[in-house]
């Protein structure tokens, strides 16, 4: 047998597109292995040949348009994208059959028509062409058929030989809320009484649950309602970013924010490392992650037994004080990496209080809770070290990777089965590897926070060979192979009863009545003590999961790997974030390199000075570092999950070398006369006695005489309007308008080179101290300036002005001369250095079609969106109604902070967003006229304590 060396290039390219093949011919003795791929391809090439015909699956000519589908014309199915089990509704578009984008479903509860960045890159998780394919049995093809035979024998013998009632069999899961999922759970443990389900957060998530169970005696879920609460304090807390419900939660604080719309509510957080709920704050209190557990010590002391805040923080007492003096208005969080003692006093604290029934209410657990309790991870490793697991069933979960003692212990299991949507760690340490449909091709159910149900329908033709995780425990509990979609029909028969009833539901994308119901369980009448106060420590590691990759599964999704961190602005990668005292201390600068140690256990990386982080604490971002994510992730970061769950001191120590971080800070500079200029922001107590005091897009001074003056003459004139009070720098406009707009990633060498791509970007400012500064975030833009800087410089009027007042680009004259980006003052123009959109690893058919992809050589920027305006102009010629527009950055918002339409409408709500006292121009000194405006930030601060 030739080896690979010997072959063509063509050849050895086309081999190379498969792994095991290739691996095969490299190693020419291995004639076994080479003649069991062979026999398997001829097989498959018989059984092929001999099908009389291939069935009816619903597939129309091209020639001839499916029903309901109108070329050029976008359907909307709704669905929801789910994430630690909680679902979030949402809304996919179809061009001629295929999705390209997802927006929020405002119907959904839980989304209320936004998205966060997760759903939006859910387009690139269903194209990603290293998704799995097909079956494997030891890192080898395998047929479907083998699988089936591997589970009747599984069904045969369940326990490996072991007596029958033993616990041979377990089921290994996250977060199921799934109803239809959670009835072959029970099935399945039914079939074998000795089975037992082990249920595993990676991120740690299971301490919130087990602190409600604690305060209620019952699994339940404490949901706040921000839009009752007036004075609100977040505890290391997730509430704004990543907690179940946080779309909804960022829209009801964003709602009370502005002061020209209502009341301010009050945010006191306290934190040791930056997060979005505490960037929003009022007051922001940097507190080591050791001293957080003796304050909420402090704060049960004073709000359950009436003591008088001693000894701790100078604030704590002013801020107590603000809690009591809002009864059934106040609301304390509490984030996930505390335990659960702390999670139940955090309860009990909110009922006396007395905010139930409007800060918070308390209801059912949405879960999945069997008739037999399940079991953790830990318990499930144990047995698995001692010999008494003999099957395993690994259920979309990745172990292998996040825990190091669960991937020492998986070869002694006999039977392994990881059902994953990729060849991941888990998936190729596993004696079986069978793959998981995308959520976008296969049907199922999930529910959300509040227990709203939504029924998952695909949005297309599987991609990829998949199954369900439902169908696959049926057959292992004996039951013949069932479609998805008559699981789940099943599961809702009798709630959807008809035809009618059930299409209904899925046309809505919520099955109604299914929200859980409200509990009147009294809190538990003897409450566990606050957590004693940890000992001190000369460094602390916090492990955190990565905002954007999350618990790591993310790793392979390139939009969101570029997506830079909100604060950070890091993109591919995760250095260490180290507070700016550490960092003088040892004499560090951002991309040195360190060796960072917890025990025995040890991880080298670069650092990256984080304004605002507690002294003597070290954050590291998990979901870096995979082995086996796919092109894009393998070997992006640093994997510092071997350092979780370690006992042992902290050290840090530098190595004297340097690490090239990739980052988008200081990539675009804005250059203003004054820095309020750029980010204009105050307090509330000022705004009120003179609501202009910073000043008006009126109140600027008038620009320069200039050599012209556009007046477009249209009817329509479009611009948007920035609440800098609402935006809390999430991210999810980034993401909607790189799926909107088909911006391509460029990856990190050339971000690294300042060429990033992105249309939209948020820029983080700072102002006061780097220990303790206050942050801000505002979107920026092309401003589509009336009196544009870009037009007059362009040699061959690539860039110009529309008759409605958009700066548009004609992409087939632009030359590359880069003038328009030099003279642009907002910096938020775009080059194709390279082929990009041709380099990226995405089939031209997840692409918009109504967007051009640009080529080499041109400039680009927001436009926008200007494809939508034209689809509501069309609209509106053809209906005769109000053209009406929502660009992708708007929809996406979840705290709706952008407003766009039609300006020369003066009730239009762009038009009352402008009229607002706070509203300014970026850069007014430039005379550039911008069509974006902002509002300017106001805080609410308590007047007894000292900003």
């Amino acid at each position: 047998m030739p080896s690979l060396d010997g072959l063509p290039g063509d050849e050895r390219e086309w081999i190379g597109r498969f792994p095991h093949l290739e691996q095969a011919l490299a190693h020419p003795l291995d004639r076994r292995r080479t003649l069991k791929l062979m026999a398997l391809a001829l097989a498959g090439g018989g059984l092929a040949g001999c099908d009389p015909g291939t069935p009816d699956r619903g597939f129309v000519s091209a020639v001839r348009a499916a029903p309901g589908v109108i070329p050029g014309v976008p359907n909307v199915y709704a669905s929801a994208h789910v994430r630690d089990g909680y679902a979030n509704g949402i809304l996919v578009t179809h061009q001629m059959g295929r999705p390209t984008k997802v927006e929020g479903n405002p119907g959904h509860p839980s989304s209320l028509g936004a998205t966060d960045v997760f759903a939006q890159a859910a387009i690139q998780d269903f194209y990603d062409p290293d998704r799995a394919s097909g079956p494997l049995h030891d890192g080898m093809p395998a047929a479907w058929q083998e699988v089936t035979t591997a589970l009747q024998v599984l069904r045969a013998a369940p326990n490996g030989g072991v007596p029958q009632g033993a616990s041979g069999l377990r089921i290994l899961t996250g977060t199921v809320t799934s109803p239809t999922l959670g009835a072959a759970i029970d099935a399945l443990l039914a079939a074998y009484p000795g089975a037992i389900w082990h249920r595993w957060d990676a991120i740690g998530r299971d301490t919130v649950r087990q602190g409600a169970e604690l305060a209620y005696g019952r699994p339940a879920m404490v949901i706040p309602d921000l839009r009752q609460v007036d004075v609100a304090l977040a505890v290391d807390s997730d509430l704004l970013d990543s907690a179940p419900g946080h779309l909804r939660h960022a829209r009801a604080f964003a709602g009370r924010r502005n002061p020209v719309q209502g009341p301010m509510n009050r945010l006191y957080a306290v934190e040791p490392t930056p997060s979005l709920t505490g960037v929003a704050a009022d007051h922001r209190f940097i507190t080591a992650p050791a001293a957080c557990d003796e304050i909420i010590g402090r704060l049960a002391a004073a709000v359950l037994r009436n003591e008088a805040p001693s000894g701790g923080p100078d604030w704590l007492g002013a801020v107590v004080a603000d809690l009591r003096a809002h009864p059934g208005r106040a609301l304390i969080h509490l984030g996930p990496d505390h335990g659960a003692q702390a999670q139940a006093a955090v309860h009990a604290m909110n009922e006396a209080l007395g905010g139930r029934g409007r800060a918070f209410d308390v209801f059912d657990a949405p879960d999945h809770r069997p008739a037999r309790p399940t079991s953790t991870l830990p318990a499930l490793m144990d047995d698995m070290e001692n010999g008494r697991v003999r099957a395993l069933l690994i259920l979309d979960v990745n172990p292998v990777y996040q825990v190091p003692r669960f991937a020492a212990a998986l070869p002694r299991v006999p039977l392994s089965v990881a059902l994953a949507d990729r060849p991941h760690e888990t998936a190729q340490a596993a004696r079986w590897h069978v793959p998981l449909a995308h959520g976008f091709e296969e049907w199922g159910d999930a529910r959300a926070d509040d227990g709203t149900a939504t029924i998952l329908q695909p949005q297309a033709m599987p991609l990829y060979g998949g199954v369900s995780a439902a169908t696959i425990l049926h057959l292992c509990a004996g039951d013949v192979a069932r479609p998805a979609r008559d699981l789940v029909r099943q599961t809702w028969r009798q709630h959807l009863p008809s035809e009618r009833d059930w299409r209904a539901a899925l046309a809505a994308g919520v099955v109604p009545g299914t929200a859980s119901a409200r509990l009147d369980t009294p809190l538990a009448p003897v409450m566990p003590p606050a957590p004693p106060p940890a000992p001190p420590v000369d460094l602390t590691l916090l492990l955190r999961p990565d905002p954007h990759l999350w618990d790591g599964r993310e790793a392979n999704n390139p939009w969101l790997q570029e997506l830079p961190r909100p604060l950070s602005k890091i993109v591919w990668g995760n250095p260490l974030l180290i507070p700016p005292d550490l960092a003088r201390s040892m004499g560090l600068r951002n991309g040195d390199e360190v060796a960072l140690s917890v025990g025995a256990r040890r991880a080298v990386l670069p650092i990256w000075v984080q304004p605002g982080q507690a002294s003597g604490c070290v954050v590291g971002l998990l979901g870096s570092g995979r082995r086996r994510a796919g092109e894009t992730g393998d070997g992006v970061g640093t994997d510092l999950y071997p350092l979780r769950d370690v006992a042992g001191p902290v050290r840090m120590v530098a190595t004297g070398r340097a690490v090239a971080v990739a980052c988008t800070e200081h990539h675009a500079t804005l250059v203003a006369d004054t820095p309020s200029d750029i980010v204009r922001h105050g307090v509330l107590a000022r705004f009120r006695q003179n609501p202009k005091f910073l000043g008006t897009a009126q109140d600027d001074p008038a620009p320069a005489a200039a050599l012209y003056r556009r007046n477009p003459g249209a009817p329509v004139a479009w611009g948007m309007g920035i609440d800098l009070n609402a935006c809390i720098g999430c991210n999810a406009c980034m993401t909607a308008c790189q799926a909107e707009n088909n911006v391509p990633v460029v990856g990190r060498d050339e971000v690294l080179r300042q060429r990033e791509m992105h249309w939209l970007r948020i820029d983080r400012s700072y102002e006061g101290t780097q220990d303790a500064p206050d942050t801000f975030f505002q979107p920026m833009l092309c401003m589509h300036c009336e009196q544009a800087p870009c037009e007059t410089v362009c040699p061959v009027g690539a860039t110009t002005h529309d008759s409605e007042g958009l700066n548009v680009m004609v992409y087939n004259r632009c030359v590359g001369t880069k003038f328009c980006s030099n003279n642009c003052p907002y910096k938020v123009r775009r080059f194709n250095y390279f082929a990009f959109a041709e380099q990226e690893r995405r089939p031209p058919i997840s692409r918009n079609p109504d967007v051009s992809v640009r080529a080499r050589g041109v400039m680009e920027k927001c436009t926008f969106c200007v494809q939508r305006i034209a689809q509501a102009r069309i609209a509106a010629d053809r209906d005769g109604t109000v053209e009406q527009v929502v660009t992708a950055c708007q929809a996406a918002c979840p705290t709706q902070a952008i407003t766009f339409g039609d300006i020369n409408d003066p009730d239009a709500a762009v038009s009352h967003r402008k009229a607002s006292p706070l509203t300014y121009v970026a850069l007014p000194e430039q005379g550039t006229h911008p069509r974006v405006t902002y509002e300017a930030r106001i805080r609410n601060p308590n007047p007894a304590i000292e900003l």
